[in-house]
């Protein structure tokens, strides 16, 4: 099984977009959106934007 991502209803009745492992495993979750036309344009904000995120580590102590 491939990595993918998947839209479901959470208990607030909000479409959440999980990105799923070949696993099985959710390594993350969106926020809740109000219609699924957001979840989707959430996805597809993460394959255009997440290649050249900048990765910050906020767990260095300065």
């Amino acid at each position: 099984m491939a990595y993918k991502f998947v839209i479901k209803k959470d208990k607030k009745d909000e479409f959440r977009v999980n990105f799923v492992a070949s696993n099985g495993e959710t390594m993350f979750s969106t926020e809740g959106y109000a219609s699924k036309a957001s979840a989707k344009n959430a996805i597809e904000s993460i394959l255009k934007n997440g290649p050249t995120a900048e990765v910050v580590d906020e767990t260095l102590a300065g």
